[in-house]
């Protein structure tokens, strides 16, 4: 038989292994330069939305206190275009149809975060000239002045003057409850919805939030719009690129000693 050739224990040691560590090493590797992408790329994501969000905030703002205009005509509501109407600042006159209001619940912020007053904003269509009608969100009540015999203030009567922003009609979120007109229960303003529920026709596709004025009775409280929503997404954007650096240091102390063994064995 021919001789067979041991291999001494220390030319064993001395020859590279892919064991268990090189294994692990290497899929360490993979799911950290996945994690690495993934993390990097929704930080790029919320720099993306901060962009978006700064120039809305700043067409808001310009828009919303610019000196107020004049609605879209009637013959033009059929051409309404959100994008160009939306925070608009108008004037408007006409005669408040008050029979013909709209309650739909939502939430008034107060000066205590996270507690907010419940109640309901009421859309009241304004007929500004034969066949044409706005809804014209007035205001806030708490649930307590629902009903109309319950408000400190009689609505305004014959013919009114107001100033608020053009508004495009709400769209139901996931998990916001469908509106059931027949049983008066309004949960998103759908001006569509709305018209088709009183009966009336000639109805603007759009809305308008009345402004506050410190001078009106307290309910309802106009100046529903927010003209400074909330801008996180810095913090949001630094918060993924933070977790991307700190697990790319996590997976470099992990690394570094292994690598060693490994240049070691060569």
């Amino acid at each position: 038989m021919p001789d067979q050739q041991v291999a001494s224990p220390e030319e064993s040691a001395g020859a590279p292994r892919p064991g268990p560590s090189n294994r692990a090493l290497i899929a360490g590797a993979i799911a950290t330069l996945i994690s690495l992408v993934i993390l990097i790329s929704l930080g790029n994501w919320q720099m993306e939305r901060l962009a978006w969000k700064e120039g809305l905030i700043a067409q808001m703002q310009a828009r919303a206190y610019d000196e107020p205009g004049a609605i879209l005509p009637p013959e033009q509501w059929a051409d309404y275009d959100p994008q160009e109407q939306e925070y608009r600042r108008v004037a408007v006159t006409g005669r408040f149809l008050h029979g013909e209001e709209v309650a739909v619940h939502g939430l008034m912020p107060t000066s205590t975060r996270g507690n907010p007053v419940q109640g309901f904003y009421l859309l009241t269509p304004l007929e500004i000239a034969e066949g044409a009608r706005i809804f014209v969100n007035r205001g806030f009540v708490p649930t307590s002045m629902r009903d109309p015999a319950a408000r400190p203030a009689r609505p305004p009567e014959g013919e009114v003057r107001l100033t608020g922003l053009v508004r495009a009609p709400e769209e139901r979120g996931l998990f916001v409850p469908e509106n059931i007109p027949q049983d008066e229960r309004w949960m998103v303003r759908d001006i569509a919805q709305m018209a088709d529920a009183r009966g009336l026709a000639g109805v603007a596709p759009f809305y308008v939030d009345a402004e506050f004025d410190p001078t009106a009775p307290d309910w309802p409280r106009a100046g529903a719009t927010v003209l400074d929503p909330p801008n996180n997404h810095l913090q949001y954007a630094f918060t993924w690129y933070g977790l991307a650096a700190v697990l790319a240091v996590i997976f470099l102390i992990y690394a570094r000693p292994r690598l060693r063994s490994l240049l070691r064995r060569r």
